[in-house]
């Protein structure tokens, strides 16, 4: 062989080498692990950092990641229970617990989560009604996750959640939900209404009750009030007029009281029997009571010439009621000085 042919040997030498060397040192990196077969059985499991495998004896056969991956659940159509049909698509969260199982206990483990995921997003869109859809989106969120990570625990997968993206009604179910909105509002705006209506309704009678309380109170109070005045002018009085008594016992005690007493209830009968007397149209009166009718007259100045004469002559006048004398005018004769009647 010549220069060149060893060259060429030890060149190939070198690279020989240098493919052995990088196929039996293996660098993991962080968050991985590697799955390694010997003659095409599981060998061992690769963690992070620096590792020998035999070339053409041992293979990696599976390269894990540990951390936690996204996986997009595309949108599907879902139907509601009240037959409503609304297009569904979400987020699954999964990471990779048992790197062995995860290798050989399931061909694909993603494909398979999120088909599962679908078929449980179905299954709980259906048991619940279209309104309901939007406000139940952690409950959805919660039985998917419970549902797929169950199934999924043979696999060495852990979902740790799920996400719903959208929910999109079609086109007839938006139609019919903005109908039920519409409705709904005119409901609440008649029900609102109709309890202004009340509200206003009770307001207005407790003010009339009110009103009509204080008017009641008002007089009430003032009924007492008007008593409260009138018992007092009666006490006042009733003191005053006992005071009034006391002082004409008293006046009565004093020397002449009684005839002064007398001529007082005298002046009293003439003053009521002469307004009696005035008043009354025909007067038909005995002669004791003629007689002190004329002489009030003639107190009085009522009386006229010829009944003052009268008076003076001792003229009775005719009396139909208890008089004591015969009917017809009766003159008393005037006595003179020395003789008789």
């Amino acid at each position: 062989m010549g220069i060149v042919g060893t060259y060429l040997l030890t060149g190939a030498i070198l690279v020989l080498f240098f493919l052995v060397f990088f196929k039996l040192i293996r660098i993991v990196p962080e968050q991985e692990a590697w799955v390694v077969e010997q003659f095409g059985k599981y060998k061992r499991i690769l963690g992070p950092g620096l590792h020998l495998v035999v070339p053409g004896v041992q293979r990696v056969a599976y390269q894990n990641v540990l951390k936690e991956e996204v996986i997009d659940v595309r949108p599907q159509v879902c139907i509601t229970r009240d037959n409503a049909q609304v297009e569904v698509d979400g987020i699954l969260y999964i990471q990779i617990v048992d790197p062995y199982k995860a290798s050989y206990g399931i061909d694909n483990y993603r494909f398979a989560s999120a088909q599962l995921a679908q078929t449980t997003m179905r299954s709980e869109i259906g048991k619940i009604d279209l309104d309901n859809t939007f406000s139940e989106r952690d409950s959805i969120n919660d039985a998917i996750v419970r549902s797929v990570d169950q199934a999924s625990e043979t696999w060495g997968i852990k979902v740790t959640r799920y996400e719903i993206k959208d929910i999109t009604p079609t086109g007839s179910a938006l139609e019919a939900m903005e109908q039920l909105v519409i409705a709904e509002r005119e409901k609440r705006a008649a029900i609102l209404e109709s309890e202004g209506t009340r509200e206003s309704g009770i307001n207005r009678s407790k003010g009339r009750r009110q009103h009509q309380i204080n008017i009641s109170e008002g007089e009430r109070q003032k009924r007492i009030n008007e008593s409260e005045g009138r018992a007092k002018a009666i006490e006042v009085v009733s003191e005053a007029t006992a005071d009034g008594i006391v002082e004409v016992a008293k006046a009565i005690q004093l020397p002449k009281g009684k005839q002064a007493v007398s001529l007082r209830i005298a002046e009293q009968f003439i003053k009521e029997l002469g307004g009696i007397l005035n008043n009354a149209e025909t007067q038909v009166l005995p002669f004791d009571i003629a007689h002190i009718k004329s002489l009030y007259d003639t107190v009085t100045g009522k009386a006229t010439p010829d009944d003052e004469s009268k008076i003076a002559a001792g003229f009775r006048p005719r009396s139909t009621m208890g008089g004591s004398g015969p009917r017809g005018p009766q003159a008393k004769k005037r006595p003179t000085e020395g003789g008789d009647e």
